[in-house]
């Protein structure tokens, strides 16, 4: 296809929503000319399921559950008056937190103001509030934001280090659902620890997001915690960006949610239109399915040429990966759906692996996240007339040209600029992508079987280490691994009771003395002889 025919047939499925700035170009994508016109029924069926769920409907029948992250920007639009209710109010009341912080009303034990925040969460918790944090942060942030996101004790003790005698002035947000999620029932168990020794009260220095009744919820009434915000059942970790779960931190550090909010609203109304090549969640839907033939045979690699974008693949995983990668559909067949996400930022990529995008296996799709504006400065020549912004859309332009010569298929995603309104937008937009592609397949995209199979297995895990802990302090003989897990009960399980044994050994918790093979050291209790 010469220039001019890539021009039409860009010009024929550009797809502009003008109320945002934002654009959407397939025409590199290959789809086949009847493509549109066989899906038209499929995806008809997506959308009146999409308008189904925000009107109410259950999505989760094995839960009982409503799907409401829709309604967090347009409250007016929730089923119950009730609902409308409480997201008026948690907004309004997060609006009220952060100005009594940012005013020094509300302030820490010792300091005029908070000017530190840490933000204690897993996957959901913490993925969407990272990327948020990153991609609007500035040098005039009122606090300046910190992640425990995982239960690595080194990762939550770097940041501990970092923040050093400020931990004074820091404010720490507890995030779970539940309040039983046990990675954030860690950090939280941490922090207050940090806060311990450093002869503070954490509860002066600790508010809640979490579920009514929850344990999080009964401990910080009972501790007397700052404040407690709201989580609702009807809505999923990886869409809370628009509960507390997001918007309390991103106001805390100073963003303003006011605009993330609008721009998510306006995107709604956008991808709600029943005309597919006006609807840029239902463009991209179909060419993830086009792509993948129906069955997530490609992974989606995402290239935003903007630093600031530079977590968006990381959200992208959980929000494609938890919502569609599924082993039943909804009939309860056997399936094994699901698209692979991963991602860099332009140009670094160009240094990366765009070799074998090119070259190498072609078993993916990509998409371009293309920036309009470079900074709010005036821009630097670094040549006559060319600015460094300038060589990064020349070396966008350029691979997605390579691309497409070598039959690399790849969209791109325009946007004016990287502003609350615009990560707003640009979040909703993929929220909806990914419903519709769900009702395509057939998979529910608001549960994860899988993710508590995992957490099941970790709990065996920590059960199987106290009967072998139990065991060796029954007797002072030291023990192969075998020998311990026929006496912990456990015989069944040596490799994961070697495994708990070597963890035990290396943090000082258990003594070991080397065999004639790393399989065969003999294991005993750090208080034997």
């Amino acid at each position: 296809m010469n220039p001019l025919e890539l021009w039409d047939r860009y010009r024929a499925h550009l797809c502009v929503t003008e109320t945002l700035g934002i654009s959407l170009d397939i025409s590199r994508m290959r789809f086949p000319d009847d493509f549109a016109g066989r899906m038209a029924a499929p995806m008809a069926g997506a959308l009146a399921a999409m308008q189904a769920l925000e009107k109410g409907a259950i999505a989760n029948p094995d839960e009982g559950r409503m799907v409401g992250h829709y309604w967090l920007r347009a409250p007016e639009l929730a089923p119950e008056p009730a609902m409308t209710a409480a997201i008026t109010g948690a907004i309004e009341h997060i609006h009220q937190f952060a100005a009594a912080v940012h005013s020094g009303q509300i302030c820490p034990e010792r300091g005029a103001r908070f000017e530190q925040l840490l933000v204690v969460g897993i996957g959901g918790s913490a993925l969407g509030p990272q990327f948020i944090a990153d991609a609007l942060g500035t040098g005039a942030d009122r606090l300046t934001p910190h992640f425990f996101d995982n239960t690595d004790p080194d990762g939550m003790a770097r940041v501990i280090e970092r923040l050093g005698d400020r931990l004074a002035t820091t404010l720490t947000l507890v995030l779970s659902k539940s309040g039983g999620t046990r990675e954030t029932r860690n950090g939280m168990l941490v922090a207050e620890a940090a806060y311990r020794t450093a002869g503070l009260s954490f509860a002066k220095h600790a508010v809640a997001v979490t579920g009514d009744g929850s344990e999080l919820d009964q401990t910080a009434t009972t501790a007397g915690w700052l404040a407690r915000f709201p989580m609702w059942d009807w809505v999923g970790g990886r869409t809370s960006i628009f509960s507390a779960v997001g918007l309390l931190p991103a106001a805390l550090q100073g963003i303003d949610i006011t605009a993330l909010i609008d721009g998510a609203r306006t995107m709604d109304m956008t991808t709600r239109n029943t005309t597919v090549a006006a609807n840029p969640a239902a463009l991209l839907a179909l060419m993830w399915h086009h792509a993948g033939g129906g069955r997530g045979m490609k992974d989606m690699v995402v290239l935003p040429y903007k630093d600031r974008l530079l977590l968006f693949s990381r959200y992208l995983q959980q929000l494609v990966m938890e919502s569609i990668g599924k082993e039943l559909d909804l009939s309860g067949a056997v399936v094994h759906q699901g698209i692979a996400v991963y991602g860099n930022k332009g140009s670094t990529d160009q240094h990366a692996y765009v070799q074998q995008l090119r070259d190498g296996v072609n078993n993916f799709f990509l998409t371009f996240v293309e920036v309009l504006a470079d900074q709010a400065d005036a821009p630097l020549e670094v040549e006559p007339n060319v600015t460094s912004g300038d060589y990064l859309l020349g070396f966008m332009l350029g691979t997605r040209e390579a691309m497409h010569q070598n039959a690399r298929e790849s969209m791109t995603l325009t946007l004016p600029d990287v502003s609350p309104r615009s990560v707003g937008a640009l979040i909703a937009l993929y929220e909806r992508a990914v419903g519709l592609y769900a009702s395509l397949v057939n998979v529910n995209a608001y549960h994860q079987p899988g993710v508590e199979a995992g957490k099941k297995a970790a709990t065996a895990v920590l059960g199987i280490q106290h009967a072998v802990l139990e065991a060796l302090r029954a007797t002072q003989t030291p023990r192969t691994a075998e020998q311990v897990a026929a006496s912990a009960g456990v015989g069944d399980q040596v490799e994961t009771v070697f495994k708990v044994l070597e963890h035990l050994v290396a943090n000082g918790r258990l003594r070991s003395t080397a065999g004639a093979t790393p399989t065969s050291a003999m294991y005993m209790s750090v208080s034997s002889p």
